[in-house]
């Protein structure tokens, strides 16, 4: 079966950047977020088993011709043993200063983003994707694009960060947009 090239995704958050995101990565889909005030505790040891904990939840709540989608992403460290990984999202109130504190100095700058989708569908089949982007950390913010730990993400084969290059190339080559891609083949695939 080829990639298909739209239907309706239930975005299981209210990060409006990930769902933007989404929208500018999948053309041609119907991408909507899910407001509830009601999401259940992220807590999952990897971000594949937290993307299913509100892929699970979003299923519940999800229209009739619309698969669930679970997402979880963050930022993995190697000086750092992988911090702060799951976390990422609730590390810090300041997660850019806090990580250039902790790496002051460090010769090791090696990072990688990572993100998971788990999309279940109407007829309750589910699928499970990754996309990673490999990189290290810069040592200052730079940048006014993107959100998050993109203005101290240098991508591997880059020298500017993820918040200095334009939003296109973001859509091509993210973690997100990775993962979405492989999402998009995995759900053609089920059938």
């Amino acid at each position: 079966m080829g990639v298909l090239t739209g239907g309706r995704l239930l975005l299981c958050s209210r990060n409006e950047h990930k769902a933007a995101e989404l929208r500018t990565i999948l053309r041609g889909w119907t991408i909507e977020t899910l407001d509830r005030d009601d999401y259940p505790p992220e807590t999952g040891e990897t971000f594949e088993e937290n993307a299913r904990i509100k892929a699970r939840f979003g299923r519940v709540h999800a229209p009739d011709d619309a698969w669930a989608l679970g997402e979880d992403s963050g930022l993995e460290v190697d000086a750092l043993g992988g911090r702060p990984g799951v976390r990422s999202a609730r590390w810090s109130g300041e997660p850019n200063a806090e990580l250039l504190r902790e790496l002051a100095g460090a010769a090791d700058r090696r990072a990688r983003y990572r993100c998971a989708m788990v999309a279940i569908g109407p007829a309750g089949v589910e699928v499970a994707v990754e996309g990673r982007l490999e990189g290290r950390l810069a040592t200052e913010p730079r940048g006014s694009g993107g959100f998050g730990y993109d203005p101290i993400f240098v991508p591997e084969g880059e020298v500017l960060t993820v918040a200095e290059l334009a939003e296109g190339w973001k859509a091509r080559h993210s973690h997100r947009a990775k993962a979405a891609r492989a999402l998009v083949e995995a759900i053609a695939a089920a059938g």
